[in-house]
């Protein structure tokens, strides 16, 4: 059993990450997820970025933080498009990591204050022909942290593992899930 927070993307704390986290819940795992747009979602990527952008890219990433400063810091931070730059923030700097899940997106480890810490598992989901997460992208947050694990599904939807959205992609989003699973047992 692990403890896992799951940070949202841009469209918002949907009932596709809602349905994921309820996957964890049902594989043993305790789940936070925390609603870093106070409740606002958006039909679009685009419409999302927009207001995240409005509200502040640093603001979303302080939500996230003080999200989990309740928490153990035993933790395992997964998170969907923008929400894996607070899980990978979170990872890479709030001491005691158990690992980190970047579901659609992931930056470089300079991106933050401090390197990746030696030890905590990564693994980094993404299509390869995702628009909005270049795959170099992905590759190159790879080869950075020793041991990382990079899944690269075929098809060019960006949030495929989101049940409520037209991006779904079921067989991705089940092999997706059956990883993290696996992920989070050992």
């Amino acid at each position: 059993m692990a403890d896992v927070v799951v940070f949202h993307h841009a469209q918002g704390l949907t009932d596709g990450v809602l349905q994921f986290t309820e996957d964890l819940r049902s594989a043993g795992h305790v789940v936070s997820v925390p609603d870093l747009y106070d409740g606002a979602t958006f039909d679009t990527v685009v419409d999302g970025v927009a207001y995240a952008e409005n509200v502040g890219i640093d603001t979303i990433l302080n939500r996230a933080a003080g999200a989990v400063n309740q928490l153990p810091t035993q933790m395992v931070y997964a998170g969907f498009s923008l929400g894996a730059v607070a899980a990978q923030m979170l990872a890479q700097t709030r001491p005691n990591a158990q690992g980190a899940l970047l579901y659609h997106g992931g930056s470089p480890t300079s991106t933050f204050s401090k390197p990746w810490p030696d030890g905590v598992p990564l693994q980094i989901h993404t299509m390869d022909a995702d628009e909005w997460m270049e795959l170099d992208e992905a590759e190159s947050l790879r080869n950075e942290v020793v041991g990382a694990e990079l899944f690269v599904y075929s098809g060019s939807k960006h949030l495929f593992a989101d049940s409520s959205l037209d991006d779904y992609d079921q067989a991705a989003a089940q092999l997706l899930v059956d990883r993290t699973v696996k992920f989070l047992a050992t």
